[in-house]
């Protein structure tokens, strides 16, 4: 495999003595969350890596996400010493979680991951039992201290007040949240998780740009491209977005390498547009 041709993507530094990461990243979603589709996900992937995207994101729970990067890896070691791979456990407990990251080291072919994120947390009470006497996060600061990742993290799109717990009171490198004009409009991840991770010296990685698919109007003036130059110009360090097809990937690269800052009266006035519908828009939080 060739070296990338990175089309001059934008870097961050993944927390204040972290790695550069591309700011865009490829998200689990799309074509790495099925089965039985090696061929697409490997064109995926692969384009991924030629043009310079450096964050892999997957999860146990996100079907053959980590079988279809692990089989590059496999075949390709120098190009996984050059990418940051991340995974994620949604098991609760410590013994759970420890067997979700040997799953996910063999899946993924790799005797390490460089960032590996407590998944999906959604209320107190599994604030409480994660970080309890025989909950996951005892396993993710194990696994940090002997080197098994690099990084540890915790991912919500649920509720902003949990989320924010788990920001404020654990010993995480990093967050994923969703970011879009939906978020805007509602507050919490935004105006509250975020800028704490930010003042804990968090690395932030964005999520859910596109809403799903949901908030792109291919007849108006609300594109794929718009929502990521908004997430872009949040305080985040990367953006995720799951691709279906390498022409997806194109397109996200493009839109990273050219890539400016929405001004700020542009941004409130498609947050303002967003806000009549945010409610209902925001499908991936719990009752409001």
């Amino acid at each position: 495999m060739s070296e990338p041709e990175t089309h001059d993507l934008p870097r961050a530094s993944f927390g204040p003595d972290g790695p550069e990461v591309s700011r865009i990243g490829l998200g689990g979603e799309g074509i790495l969350r099925t089965f039985g589709e090696e061929a697409g996900a490997a064109a995926v992937i692969g384009t991924a890596l030629e043009l310079g995207l450096t964050y892999f994101d997957s999860a146990p729970a996100y079907a053959g996400s980590e079988a279809y990067l692990g089989a590059l890896w496999r075949e390709h070691p120098e190009a996984r010493a050059r990418v940051f791979q991340t995974s994620k456990s949604a098991r609760r407990d410590y013994q759970g979680a420890k067997e979700d990251l040997a799953r996910s080291l063999e899946r993924l072919g790799t005797d390490h991951l460089d960032l590996w994120q407590i998944h999906d947390v959604r209320t107190m009470d599994e604030v409480q039992a994660i970080a309890g006497p025989d909950g996951a996060l005892r396993a993710f600061q194990e696994a940090r201290d002997q080197g098994l990742v690099r990084r540890i993290g915790v991912t919500g799109h649920h509720d902003p007040a949990v989320l924010t717990a788990c920001v404020r009171d654990w010993p995480v490198d990093s967050v994923l949240l969703p970011v879009n004009p939906v978020e805007g409009a509602l507050g919490g991840f935004l105006s509250e998780t975020l800028p704490l991770a930010r003042a804990r010296g968090l690395a932030v990685v964005g999520m859910k740009a596109l809403g799903g698919g949901h908030y792109v109007y291919p007849q108006g003036r609300v594109t794929a491209e718009l929502l990521v130059r908004y997430a872009l110009s949040q305080d985040v360090d990367t953006v995720i977005v799951g691709c279906s097809l390498p022409d997806h990937v194109r397109t996200l690269a493009r839109i990273a390498s050219s890539f400016s800052p929405i001004p700020a009266e542009a941004q409130a006035e498609l947050i303002a547009a967003f806000k009549p519908h945010a409610a209902r828009l925001a499908f991936y939080r719990g009752k409001m």
